[in-house]
Parts: structure tokens; C-alpha cells; sequence
């Protein structure tokens, strides 16, 4: 309850004494004994306010060096909540020092933060007064050491890459633009579902999916368990068999006898135990070595799920049943594509978010794929702006400006047609592609670059694409000949999100798969949610690792993603 007795200036001082304390104290992290390094030097001041006070940090030692001949030592540590280290300080007399220097040791230290002398760096340092923990490095075999690496170098040592400056900051972009992500879609009334990873459905109808199989592993059972036990012979059959007619024989002789029923049941037992060995026996004749077949092709009807099945290469058809009945979803997870690519924008592996709005069209599906990438743009430089700040001035200088570009910028609209005839106009001018210009192409990177990056200099929404270059499920516009499709192109990768209005009529989408070469079977399902309560909506997808290239300014993809899979490479 309040003290009426104490007048309003006196509340107001010491309420505001009480903000002053608060503001200059460290918490600790609330499910670890220590105190995360970003909520001391990430703050405004960057930790000076909190000199005096006593800290437990822990962290690995990027830097040590021991100084005044060896009576102390200079830790720089960072424990991955920011890219900043913070300086710590330990006397010979604490700990031993030598344990301490080496890069990549792990350590749990308690002490004093105090202010550093003035002219240096930093703004506060970590003065030791105990060593709890120590985690030490064999600096001789150490795979990481201080030295400026390569990305490629990292990637041969997968599992220890995350202790880079560089990976370690890309994981905190990435952290954030997947929370951004919920966040938008979140506060825009989307329900996040999840779909399938192992799919019968070839989304792309490209057919570059990897197959989900226990055919081979059976096949290497049976024809293990055939070498150890080989299968029966007929004549094995065949002595099995009269067993059983002797064991009928005794039990019908049993019956007619009228002898106790007790020692009936004994032999119809011993009659089904014969039956049931000849019924293995004849099981196990079947075995063969390989892979089972039918009719010339491989019966995959034999297969565990009784069917082909494959890793998905997008969740956007099973999501549609939901957007056809609780109107606005989005997935986001991991696709795969087996595509025998070793660029630098490909990977097996990678994940989308792929967000489906009903009752919309594809006007709707533009402004939604704006405002979802401001959004990010936005966040990043709200939220993550010293790992920005890293990325500009080690990757790309201009990323920060790109990324407020972007937020700041309306998106330039311009249709396929539109575009092409653009690039004609380039290739008057003396623009040399290596992919040549004309209507109905796929446009190839250098084209969507051309456009975003020299021609608008922002961001470039193209829709209205020939149908002959997009899949079966998007809308075919009135001229027959296009396709309500949007390509959303960014500076630094070209093609960010690619989305359509999609088609809601029966007759046309049986006829677009059949056109595709694609048979109707396996989507009859898609096909009843137009039979049934059709709705006219669209959605697009954005793959996510070309967000965090767009972002960071790297160069190569396979540093975009934590554990990256490629031909010839899936590590871990």
C-alpha cells in the first residue's frame, strides 16, 4: 500500500533513485550462475556504469597474453551472447596463468568489474579474484588458432567453426531474422503449422528430390540373413508338410476314438504348431537377394511407407489445406533438393519460410512479401546492429546501407514483360549478358541483378511470368499465355521470394499438370481442395539462407547455415 504521509516530490526522487539502482546492475542469466558478457559491454555506456560490482562470467579465451613477467594476465573472452569480448585480468597468485593465455580455453571466472586506466579501449574490465572453472586447450593441436582463417579452412572443421567471430555472428543474424520472422507473421494473425518433411509430393515437379527409402537396407538384411541361413528347398516344404498330415491323422484318430479332450487340445496344439512352421518355411522361400521387384520395376509397394516417398523440396502444398480452412498460415522449416550443384547459392539442404494468405490475390501477396522483408531489414538494424557492424567492416562495407535501403525504400513493381524488355534496352546500350534476352526465358541472376542493383537501385517486385517457366499451381492469367506469379529481386543475390496467386479452378489446374507431364494420382488431394469450398488465395516462399547472404554481404551460402550439406559433403 502506498505511504500517503510522504509527499509527491519525496515519492518521486526515490522512486527515481530506485530506477537509477536498477539501470546499474548486472543480472545474471536467470537459468546459469553467471552474468552474459553482452549485458556488460553492449550497454550504452558500455559497462562503465557498472564498475564495483561483483561478477561471475564464463567464456572461451579468444586472446591471453601474459604481462610484467608473468605476474598477471590479459584474457579477451567471449561467451557468444555479442560479438565484444570482455577484458579480464587474472594475477599470477589466483591461477596459473600458462592454462589461462591459450586460445579456445574455457573459463568460469568471479571478480571485480572495475574502469580501466583512461586512453585505453575498453570501458571496463573483469578484475579475477577466483578461478572456478578451466577447460584447457593443447595449443599444438588446436585446429582454430588466433590467426586470421578462411571460410572455406572452416569449413573442414565444421565443429568448430562457431568459435569464429564470423560464424558466431552469423548464427546471432540468423537467430534474429527467424524471430523476426515469427514475430511478423505472429502479430499479422498467421498460424505457424507444420509440415511434412518426408513427402509423395513433388511441389517443383522438377524432380531433383531425394528419396526416402528402407528398400536398400532390407535387401542388405536378407541377403545377410540368407548367406547365415540359407532358405529352405522344396523337399524341406515337402517334409514339413507330412508332418502336418501325420499330426491330422492323430487328431482325427483322437476324435473318432473319443479320447479325453485334454489330450485332443494337446494335438490340435501340436497340429498348429506344424502348420505354422510350414507357413514360415514358405515365407522364407520367398526371400530373395535385391531389391524386390514387380513387373519389371521395383515394388515399391515393399517400401516403408508402401509407396516412393521423399524428402520435401517445399511445404507449400500441404500448407495450402490449411490456408483452405483457417485462412492464414505459414511453415518454416528445412527443404532438400538433389541437385548436383557446387555453386556458391546451392545447397541440399536449406530452409523456407513459406507463408499462404486466403482470400487474397496476388497484389496481396506483393505488399505481404514488402513489408515481411522490411520487417527483417528493420529488426536487424534494431536488434543486431553490432553484428552488423562486424559483417560491414570485415564482409561488406555497404550491407548497413543496403539494409536501411531496403527498410526505407517502396519496392519498384514492374511486370516479366516489362523487365525483358528492360534488358533489351541494356543490350542496345552495350550491356553484355551471358544469358541472352528474350521473352520466355527463366531470367538468370545477372539479369535480376542488372535490374535491382544498376537499372531501379532498389528492390524490384517482377510479376506476371510466362506459364511455360512456372509451376503447374499458379494462376494463368487472362491472356493465356502468363501466369500470376511475383519474384521479389534484392541487391547482392537477385531473387529473394517467389510466390503466386494460386490457381483455385478445377479444370484448369488438372489440365496445368497433365501440360507439366505430372500425373493426377498423387494429387488428388490438392485437386479436393478446389473440388471442395475452392477459395482464390496465394503465398510465396523465401529461402532463407539467401535472406542472411542479402544481409551479411557474404559471399558463399554454405556459410549461411550451420551445418552445411552439398555434394560430396554432409558433416555431422
Amino acid at each position: 500500500m502506498a505511504d500517503h504521509t510522504t509527499p509527491p516530490s519525496d515519492q518521486l526522487a526515490a522512486a527515481t533513485l530506485n530506477d537509477d539502482v536498477s539501470a546499474s546492475m548486472v543480472r545474471k542469466h536467470q537459468f546459469s550462475d553467471r552474468v552474459l558478457i553482452r549485458s556488460i559491454v553492449s550497454r550504452p555506456d558500455g559497462g562503465a556504469g557498472l564498475a564495483g560490482q561483483r561478477v561471475r562470467v564464463g567464456g572461451w579465451v579468444k586472446t591471453g597474453r601474459e604481462q610484467g613477467k608473468g605476474s598477471f594476465a590479459f584474457l579477451e573472452v567471449n561467451d557468444g551472447s555479442c560479438p565484444a569480448n570482455l577484458q579480464v585480468i587474472v594475477d599470477a597468485a589466483v591461477a596459473d596463468l600458462a592454462q589461462l593465455v591459450q586460445t579456445g580455453t574455457s573459463v568460469s571466472v568471479e571478480g571485480l568489474l572495475k574502469n580501466p586506466p583512461e586512453g585505453t579501449k575498453q570501458k571496463v574490465e573483469l578484475r579475477v579474484e577466483k578461478v572456478i572453472d578451466v577447460g584447457t586447450v593443447d595449443p599444438a593441436k588446436y585446429p582454430i588458432p588466433k590467426t586470421k582463417l578462411t571460410l572455406e579452412f572452416l569449413r573442414d572443421r565444421i565443429h568448430f567453426r562457431p568459435r569464429t567471430n564470423t560464424i558466431s555472428a552469423v548464427a546471432r543474424i540468423r537467430n534474429a531474422l527467424a524471430f523476426a520472422t515469427h514475430s511478423f507473421f505472429q502479430e499479422h494473425g498467421f498460424l505457424y503449422v507444420h509440415t511434412p518433411i518426408v513427402t509423395t509430393s513433388d511441389c517443383e515437379g522438377a524432380g531433383e528430390m531425394f528419396q526416402v527409402t528402407t528398400l536398400i537396407n532390407e535387401a542388405e538384411r536378407v541377403e545377410k540373413e540368407l548367406i547365415k541361413n540359407p532358405p529352405p528347398s522344396e523337399a524341406d516344404i515337402e517334409a514339413a508338410n507330412l508332418v502336418v498330415e501325420e499330426k491330422a491323422e492323430i487328431v482325427k484318430k483322437l476324435k473318432s476314438d473319443k479320447a479325453d479332450k485334454a489330450v485332443i487340445k494337446a494335438s490340435v496344439a501340436e497340429l498348429n504348431k506344424a502348420k505354422d512352421n510350414v507357413a514360415k518355411l514358405v515365407e522364407r522361400s520367398k526371400l530373395k537377394p535385391g531389391i524386390p521387384q514387380k513387373d519389371g520395376k521395383i515394388d515399391y509397394g515393399q517400401d516403408f511407407f508402401g509407396r516412393q516417398a521423399f524428402l520435401t523440396v517445399s511445404g507449400q502444398l500441404q500448407v495450402e489445406t490449411y490456408a483452405c480452412a483457417v485462412s492464414n498460415v505459414y511453415t518454416f522449416g528445412p527443404t532438400f533438393r538433389a541437385e548436383n550443384s557446387h555453386t556458391s547459392r546451392h545447397l541440399a539442404e536449406f530452409w523456407m519460410v513459406e507463408p499462404e494468405i486466403a482470400f487474397a490475390d496476388l497484389k496481396d501477396d506483393m505488399n505481404c512479401a514488402e513489408a515481411y522483408v522490411k520487417f527483417m531489414c528493420h529488426w536487424l538494424l534494431d536488434k543486431c546492429f553490432d553484428d552488423m557492424e562486424f559483417m560491414a567492416k570485415n564482409y561488406d562495407k555497404t550491407c548497413i546501407d543496403r539494409l536501411r535501403m531496403v527498410a526505407s525504400t517502396p519496392f519498384e513493381r514492374i511486370s516479366y514483360t516489362e523487365a525483358v524488355e528492360l534488358l533489351l534496352v541494356a543490350v542496345k546500350e552495350g550491356k553484355k549478358f551471358e544469358n541472352a534476352v528474350e521473352w520466355g526465358i527463366d531470367l538468370a541472376s545477372e539479369h535480376e541483378r542488372y535490374l535491382t542493383e544498376v537499372k531501379f537501385q532498389k528492390p524490384v517486385i517482377v510479376y506476371n511470368y510466362p506459364k511455360g517457366i512456372k509451376a503447374f499451381y499458379m494462376r494463368v492469367n487472362d491472356d493465356l499465355k502468363t501466369v500470376a506469379a511475383m519474384d521479389v529481386l534484392v541487391p547482392k543475390v537477385g531473387e529473394l521470394i517467389g510466390g503466386s496467386q494460386r490457381e483455385e479452378r478445377i479444370d484448369i489446374i488438372k489440365d496445368r499438370i497433365l501440360e507439366m507431364g505430372l500425373p493426377l494420382e498423387p494429387y488428388e488431394w490438392y485437386l479436393d481442395l478446389r473440388r471442395f469450398g475452392t477459395v482464390k488465395h496465394c503465398g510465396f516462399g523465401l529461402g532463407f539462407e539467401r535472406m542472411i547472404l542479402f544481409a551479411t554481404g557474404i559471399d558463399n551460402i554454405r556459410d549461411a547455415i550451420p551445418f552445411p550439406r552439398y555434394p560430396g559433403r554432409a558433416d555431422l
